[in-house]
């Protein structure tokens, strides 16, 4: 099976698309042709994979990048049995001749609530792109597949799509135990994701000498922040580092910040960094957001802060440092947990079978569309991206 995979938003090496996806795609013997920003993001590509480079959407600067992306798609398409494509920008005016082979979405977030997360959306434009978003979905489910990656997206559907979780890679042999003077955070750095009230939790926690350290790029609002940080000592920001990398760095700490805030993103997705902290025997610190909560509360794998508090974060820090009996048993649970239930292997090879599946067949033919559907695209959509407003 061949299949074009492409991102102009995600970083190349992003956990999902590269390390388990790929990674799996090309386990089980499939050739993969991967259209990201490398030379934006400084990667050098797997040797295993066919890169194709374009340029990094950010911000309210997409437009070249999707232009280009298209272009590619376009040449590269034509021998695919399947395009997996992982930003729902692509999916806007995406060229007739992609559209008729077998499109793949891979749905990582909720994309209409997350306008309220997103600093470069203006405050005033994000009620009108709520609708046309949830049109665009209706639009693409219509024509082609679609792969969740979280159970609670399934009801913005009419259709049932199957579910391919954001889970890890879990190690059969027990990770060491974590020590008392290390607090690890790993993910993507922005004020809704709490970069700020860690910021502000390693201050409390630097003259005890604990050290917080953060790993993953971060939104400008808080690059600042996080330099100043830096070079006061109370924490350590390595910026963006690959996910396999990263979880090594992890191992052994005292435990793993999850201090979402109260975002109607977060309501329903998984934060994958909890398993991957519980993965590698860390105990978990998370603010009450549901998901989070569901996990860590039955493995009893982590302590539960209120949204917002940094103090009270590093109480929590300060209870596990105190209670080494505590860190070890939330640490032992967590790990165990994970093994039983979210060990990526299992659902990389559902993930490779639903592809194996889908490949060769015919989306919805765009010449012939069903009763209701415009004969064009959707011009609100396609304005909307074309001002970068989308």
């Amino acid at each position: 099976m061949r299949v074009c995979v492409c991102t102009v938003v995600h970083h190349p090496e992003d956990a999902r698309i590269l390390h388990r996806q790929i990674r799996s795609l090309l386990d089980a013997g499939h050739e993969v042709t991967y259209i990201a920003p490398f030379r934006a993001c400084n990667v050098t590509p797997w040797r295993e994979i066919s890169p194709v480079d374009v340029p990094r959407a950010t911000g309210r600067r997409r437009l070249r990048a999707l232009r280009a992306a298209h272009r590619v798609l376009v040449e590269h398409s034509a021998y695919a049995d399947v395009v997996l494509l992982h930003d729902p920008e692509l999916l806007v005016g995406l060229p007739r001749s992609v559209r008729r082979r077998t499109v793949v979405w891979d749905v990582h977030e909720d994309t209409a609530a997350a306008l309220t997360a997103k600093g470069w959306v203006p405050g005033p434009a994000r009620p009108v792109l709520r609708p046309l978003v949830r049109r665009l979905e209706s639009r693409t489910e219509r024509r082609h597949r679609l792969l969740l990656a979280e159970e609670g997206y399934r009801e913005r559907f009419r259709l049932e799509h199957p579910v391919v979780p954001n889970t890890t890679y879990v190690s059969e042999e027990p990770p060491r135990l974590p020590d008392d003077n290390r607090i690890v955070y790993v993910g993507h750095l922005s004020i809704a994701r709490g970069a700020l009230d860690m910021i502000e939790m390693a201050r409390l926690l630097a003259p005890e000498g604990v050290m917080v350290e953060l790993i993953g790029a971060a939104d400008a609002p808080v690059r600042v922040a996080l330099r100043e940080a830096q070079r006061e000592g109370v924490l350590r920001w390595y910026g963006f580092v690959p996910n396999d990398r990263a979880l090594r760095i992890t191992e052994g700490a005292t435990a793993g910040l999850a201090l979402l805030h109260d975002e109607p993103n977060y309501r329903h997705s998984m934060p994958t960094k909890v398993v991957e902290y519980m993965a590698r025997g860390i105990p978990v610190i998370t603010t009450p957001n549901p998901p989070a909560v569901q996990i860590v509360e039955p493995a009893e794998s982590g302590l539960v802060v209120p949204f917002g508090d940094p103090a009270a974060a590093a109480d929590a820090v300060r209870k596990l440092r105190a209670d080494a009996e505590l860190r070890n048993d939330l640490a032992r649970n967590g790990y165990k947990t994970a093994l039983a239930h979210y060990h990526w292997p299992v659902h990389a090879a559902r993930f490779v079978a639903q592809l194996e599946a889908w490949a060769g067949r015919s989306a919805v033919r765009i010449d012939e569309p069903r009763v209701g559907e415009p004969l064009m695209d959707d011009p609100l959509i396609d304005r909307a991206a074309a001002e970068g407003t989308y």
